[in-house]
Formats: C-alpha cells, sequence, structure tokens
C-alpha cells in the first residue's frame, strides 16, 4: 500500500479545494450551494473560492435569479487558466487534441504511424504534443490513451495490444521527452472518461463502457470511481472465453468473445473485405450476411447480460468503431440480453449506443489527465504532480 500524507491544514484545504472544484466542473454554482453540496462550511468555501479566484483557476460570472434579497454571484471554472493535451494511439496513427480545463477542444493534430516501435511512436507524440503546446498557454501535461494492459499508477504498458511491447516506461520515455507529466492508460478508460465529462455516464455512479470493432474492450466506473484491476488489466472483456474450444484468438486462447464477434471474425463469416461491405449486404437483403450480424448480436447480448449479473451497472454504453454497424446487431442483442440477466436487475439498466470517433478517445485521454488535474495530492511521492488544489506561490 502507498503512504498517505500525514494530516495536515495543508492536506485538508487541498481536499475541501478539490471538493469545490468538482462541484464547479458540473457548471455554475453558488457559494451557498457549493456550501450544499460539499457539507463545508459557507466560511470555509468562501475562502477557498478567494483563493482559487486569486490563482485564476475559477471567476465570478453572473448573477442568479432570487426569490428575495441579494441575488447570489454564480461561479465557474476560468476555462483558458490552463490546457491539457490528449492523444489516443492506434497502430497507424496518433490522434491528438489540445483542450481546456472543461475538456472543450480548442485544438486538434494527427500525425501517421510508419512503425510501432517505441521509439518511433515515442518520437511521433513529442511531435504533435509540441505542435499543440505552441497553441496556448500553460499546459499542464498530457494523457496517452492506447490498447492493452496498462499499470496506470506507474505508466508502464505491460502489455500493448497491437504491439509486440512488454512493460514499457512509455510515460517516463514520454515526459523526459517532452518535459511534460504524463498519464497513460488503456483507451477504453479513456472512452470512459468522456462519457463521464460529456456523455450518458454523466453523474451516474455505475457504469459500463464497451467497445467493439476490431477487438472488445471494457472500461467500468463502480461506486463512482474508474475500476482498472489490481495491475491495470480490468477490462479484458473481449478475452472471457464464451464458446469451449472455439475459433482462435490473436491473444493465443480459443472462444474468445472477440474471436467470434471482432471484425476480423465478422469478414471471415460473411467472405466480405471490409465492414462497410458486410453491411451493404445485409441492409440489401442477404440472409447470409444478415444472420452473421445477428448471431453477432446475439452473442454480444449473451456476454454483456452476464456482466450485468457480475455488476448490476445502472448503464451499459456500447461504444467504438463497431457501433457504426448497430442497427445490425442490436435486435438480437436486446433480445439475448433480456434472457441473459437475471430477474430484477434489467428494471433499472439503461443501454444507449454512442458512435464516439478518434477524436473523442484523444478528448477522453485529456478527461483522464484533468480528473488527476483536479485531485488533492495525496501521497508523498506526488509533490511535484500538477494540481489544481494546491496553494499558489
Amino acid at each position: 500500500m502507498q503512504p498517505v500524507r500525514v494530516g495536515s491544514k495543508e492536506l485538508i484545504r487541498e481536499i475541501n479545494s478539490s471538493l469545490v472544484l468538482g462541484e464547479l466542473r458540473g457548471g455554475l454554482v453558488s457559494r451557498t450551494e457549493l456550501a450544499k453540496r460539499t457539507g463545508l462550511s459557507l466560511p470555509t468555501v468562501s475562502e477557498i473560492v478567494a483563493e482559487l479566484i486569486g490563482s485564476g483557476v475559477i471567476e465570478e460570472r453572473e448573477t442568479a435569479s432570487s426569490g428575495g434579497g441579494r441575488r447570489p454571484v454564480l461561479l465557474g471554472l476560468k476555462p483558458d487558466a490552463g490546457y491539457v493535451i490528449g492523444i489516443k494511439v492506434t497502430e497507424t496513427r496518433v490522434i491528438a487534441v489540445l483542450t481546456d480545463l472543461n475538456a472543450g477542444i480548442v485544438e486538434r493534430a494527427t500525425a501517421t504511424l510508419g512503425h510501432d516501435d517505441v521509439t518511433t511512436v515515442v518520437r511521433t507524440v513529442a511531435a504533435v504534443v509540441k505542435k499543440l503546446k505552441a497553441k496556448a498557454g500553460p499546459v499542464y501535461g498530457v494523457g496517452v490513451g492506447l490498447a492493452g494492459v496498462i499499470d496506470r499508477a506507474n505508466g508502464v504498458v505491460r502489455h500493448a495490444t497491437y504491439a509486440d511491447w512488454r512493460d514499457v516506461d512509455l510515460a517516463g520515455l514520454l515526459t523526459e521527452r517532452i518535459g511534460l507529466p504524463v498519464v497513460v492508460d488503456n483507451d477504453v478508460n479513456t472512452l470512459v472518461a468522456n462519457e463521464q465529462w460529456f456523455g450518458a455516464g454523466r453523474g451516474v455512479s455505475d457504469v459500463a463502457v464497451v467497445s467493439i470493432g476490431r477487438g472488445v474492450g471494457l472500461g467500468m466506473v463502480l461506486d463512482g470511481r474508474l475500476y482498472r484491476g489490481a495491475g491495470g488489466g480490468a477490462g479484458e472483456f473481449g478475452h472471457t472465453k464464451v464458446v469451449a474450444d472455439g475459433p482462435l484468438c490473436d491473444c493465443g486462447g480459443r472462444g474468445c468473445l472477440e474471436a467470434l464477434i471482432g471484425e476480423p471474425a465478422i469478414l471471415a463469416a460473411s467472405n466480405c473485405a471490409t465492414i462497410e461491405d458486410a453491411a451493404e449486404l445485409a441492409r440489401g437483403g442477404d440472409r447470409a450476411v444478415k444472420a452473421v450480424f445477428d448471431q453477432v448480436g446475439h452473442t454480444l447480448g449473451t456476454a454483456v447480460g452476464n456482466l450485468v449479473n457480475l455488476l448490476n451497472p445502472k448503464l451499459i454504453v456500447l461504444a467504438g468503431e463497431g457501433t457504426r454497424v448497430s442497427d445490425l446487431f442490436l435486435p438480437g442483442f436486446e433480445e439475448a440480453l433480456k434472457l441473459a440477466v437475471f430477474d430484477g436487475l434489467q428494471r433499472e439498466l439503461d443501454v444507449v449506443v454512442d458512435d464516439w470517433d478518434d477524436e473523442a478517445w484523444a478528448q477522453g485521454a485529456a478527461g483522464l489527465f484533468l480528473g488527476e488535474l483536479f485531485q488533492p495530492n495525496l501521497r508523498p511521492d506526488e509533490a511535484n504532480r500538477p494540481s489544481l488544489t494546491k496553494r499558489s506561490a
């Protein structure tokens, strides 16, 4: 277990500042309302607000209507007080965005990856960061998302899904190259962050985001916290075994969910070159290809039903590039989900389809870093980590 900073007035102040900032991420709020939501006294809130205004992080925006007496002043984040860069690394590209403190996109940049070796990826990411960094004021740091098993706490890629990487200190290599703090996480967790900032998951404490496309991934918010597992490997949903002695998967196992419903499996079963070709045939009435998508829906629905039985989330989000053919697999998915979910657990379950593009994954990576920026430094080894809760010098 990591040591925690010894309790002090300064630490308590940072924690209280984090509570205030967390509420202001959701929109304009008055001092009185902040006190109600955080449970802090009004004098404490006023003191924290004064410090945050003084440091340029928040600002007084407007006055709200009042039933009588003095109209309350509403507070909000000052979006241009700082910026964060979010990056999505795919097999062939680096997609990057520069965002403000509200995770709003200010600038964009992309670059092609000629090779997937570590040196090439680090060099390409550094070049994109340099380009975006020149576009705005202070940049606090960089969030990076890529497919694989990621040790988030140490910034180490234990295993990259689409490259021969083992135990690569990607955060350390990037920090050394670009001179900014770097957060590295599984790319599906960046989708979760985007859902929490902008999507259906905003304000929902228990969410499962299932990404579908070439592979199948999972990101989870459980009891309000992003769940990564002991070693950062939580969410390898695509490698749960659903058919004994089933088709061979890229991971070396057999019968994995990904090997049954991932895009390569769909293309093989439909004898098509692209998903767009398969979708066109199915929508045009080709029964054999339509049956492929129907089976994909049933298999996914059963697997997600098992997930619901285990975790009992309030919300399931289907995301990723595979959602562009959701009209073809959703009927089978919904039928199988209903059959698989234990009696009573589906009553308050919501299922939504969000067709986020690669830019949204990058925006979510920025959101992951922003989430940390709004938190206090609780451990001694975090002393140099940027945080908006620290008192200005």
